[in-house]
């Protein structure tokens, strides 16, 4: 039984022929695409689980499709790109990517982005009222926190954070996207204010704040909390 089709899109054949037999090999059937034009279209008609995107199309920037697809389809984006500067992997999440992974790649990493990814997109479709990362539980309704079954004190605005990282659970978020989601549009450019509000819940919900392994910093980018 197939774990879902994902869409390649790139103009580098020796990619194809490299993912075609991975993705196959870890349970999923690939779709490819060549162009910014062909990926829209196979989206639009064969409706993937998600997309592996490289930026450098020979028909249009890989960052025109994540917007275009972004405008009618919540298809997990993943972006696979040489292009390294934070810049550049700014702009695509901040346009609705859900992962950036640079060339060259593991394909143990990539599987495992690519999954964390489908699952954020399950979850969206119908949340779990409690979420659970290792020892620590997310009881959204109720508001309540804890680790290894000890409740923890949170602030509301500690709380809010949490919860919408965790909603996102293994997608790297911008600084811009979690200020304006917690805090508005006004505090985009707050990325201190974000950073303590950050160490304060790493020293309540990390067993080694000064080690993190489950909020993890993307550097120049924003946060992730890690997916089981």
């Amino acid at each position: 039984m197939s774990a879902g089709t994902v869409l390649v899109v790139d103009d580098e054949p020796a990619i194809h022929r490299f993912m075609a037999p991975a993705l196959a090999a870890n349970g999923y059937e690939a779709l490819r695409a060549d162009t910014g034009g062909e990926a829209l279209a196979l989206v639009a008609n064969r409706n993937p689980d998600a997309v592996i995107l490289d930026l450098g199309l020979p028909d249009m920037d890989g960052k025109q499709v994540i917007r275009r697809l972004r405008e009618w389809s919540t298809v997990p984006i993943l972006v696979l790109s040489a292009r390294d500067r934070e810049v550049e992997k700014i702009e695509a999440l901040d346009l609705g990517a859900d992962d950036f992974i640079n060339k060259p790649f593991g394909m143990g990493e990539l599987m495992a982005r690519l999954r964390a990814a489908l699952r954020h997109r399950m979850q969206e479709k119908g949340e779990t009222p409690l979420l659970r990362l290792g020892h620590v539980e997310i009881d959204i309704p109720r508001h309540r926190v804890t680790r290894a079954g000890a409740e923890l004190k949170l602030t509301p605005k500690e709380f809010e954070l949490l919860a919408f990282l965790a909603r996102h659970g293994g997608k790297a978020l911008t600084h811009r996207q979690i200020l304006r989601a917690v805090w508005g549009p006004a505090h985009e450019q707050d990325t201190q204010y974000l950073r303590v509000y950050v160490g304060q819940l790493r020293a309540k919900i990390e067993p080694d704040p000064a080690n993190p392994d489950l909020i993890v910093t993307e550097p120049g980018i924003g946060y992730r909390l890690a997916s089981d």
